[in-house]
């Protein structure tokens, strides 16, 4: 009965054939001519078109009525919908909870009651965050029309117009992120949603795009090339290395405690790839470059200083306190 409920929903969409179907719900294209013949004998309008161009089709005006979930499907719509409730910031903040209450509202108290402790127990982790995004709605748009954009965008280091030709919205990590073709960087990249300071529609990429005080001393440089990153991990280093979008899907097992991240790092990259390694900790060792290795020792060394530092200066403090007692 599922199976027939759930091909009287498709045809309503859409005319469809006996393999399409059969490809849909995983079973034989002769399985799928028994359930139109069942569909037919419960007196379901439905006829079938031959040639090429044909399929199966529902009388024009047929709908079904209101649809009753499972319990199975109730979990899914639940599971998912608190996931999103999780974020810190997204354009379906109101919808997210009316349509949480509006399906609890029509569950059976029974199918409720064996749903929820599923759902307590299972979640999806999203760290919370506390940044805004107040173009995702826009953005969201512009990426649906395909059309170019004009980004005031703050990256970590710097601050710069960017004209931008978003493909992809997606969240990750607690952070909304934009995959945007970019005219000033000749390639694909991808952006965080809320370090982009305001944005407006283009008709498309300009020869000269324009600059601002900001970066005007900026000259645009040729590609630049990049660095192979080898370094082992502990159990916890993958964990944290497979967060990453960028290297997450690089790491892989070579032993029974050991895994490995290799990748190739954009050179314009390569201070965050000094940091990542660093706040890594005991729980990386970069085998290559030996730049990269000398960089880590460095910042580590600076960091040692500074705390023996504090630590000589605390120490004959303490040293004037004890003497002064005496």
């Amino acid at each position: 009965m599922d199976r027939l409920v759930a091909i009287l929903i498709a045809l309503q969409q859409r005319p469809e054939t006996a393999q399409s179907l059969a490809d849909k719900f995983e079973v034989s294209r002769r399985t799928i001519l028994r359930d139109m013949q069942a569909l037919a004998e419960m007196g379901v309008p439905i006829w079938a078109e031959p040639g090429p161009a044909g399929g199966f089709r529902l009388m024009e005006g047929y709908r079904l009525p209101p649809l009753q979930l499972d319990s199975q499907e109730a979990l899914t719509l639940l599971f998912a919908l608190r996931a999103l409730t999780r974020l810190a910031d997204t354009p379906f903040r109101q919808a997210r909870w009316t349509v949480i209450d509006k399906i609890r509202a029509v569950l059976p108290k029974p199918m409720l009651e064996a749903i929820e402790p599923v759902l307590d127990r299972v979640e999806i982790e999203v760290p919370e965050r506390k940044v805004k995004t107040p173009h995702l709605s826009e953005l969201m748009e512009h990426a649906a029309a395909s059309r170019w954009i004009r980004a005031d965008y703050r990256s970590a280091s710097s601050r710069r117009w960017l004209e931008l030709l978003p493909r992809r919205i997606f969240a990750a990590h607690g952070f909304w992120y934009c995959e945007a073709y970019s005219a000033f960087h000749g390639e694909t990249r991808t952006f965080r949603v809320d370090r982009m300071m305001s944005i407006k529609a283009i008709d498309g990429p300009s020869l000269n795009p324009p600059r601002t005080s900001r970066d005007d001393a900026e000259v645009r440089a040729p590609a630049a090339p990049f660095v192979r990153i080898v370094a082992r991990l502990t159990y916890r280093g993958a964990l944290l290395a497979e967060q990453d979008e960028h290297i997450g899907e690089r790491v892989r097992q070579i032993a029974d405690d050991e895994w490995e991240v290799d990748f190739d790092c954009p050179a314009e990259e390569w201070h965050w790839a000094v940091r990542f390694f660093y706040t890594l900790g005991p729980d990386a060792e970069v085998m290559e470059p030996e730049r990269l290795r000398r960089e880590i020792a460095g910042m580590a060394r600076q960091v040692c200083e500074r705390y023996e530092r504090h630590a000589g200066r605390d120490g004959h403090r303490a040293g004037r306190q004890e003497f002064d007692g005496e």
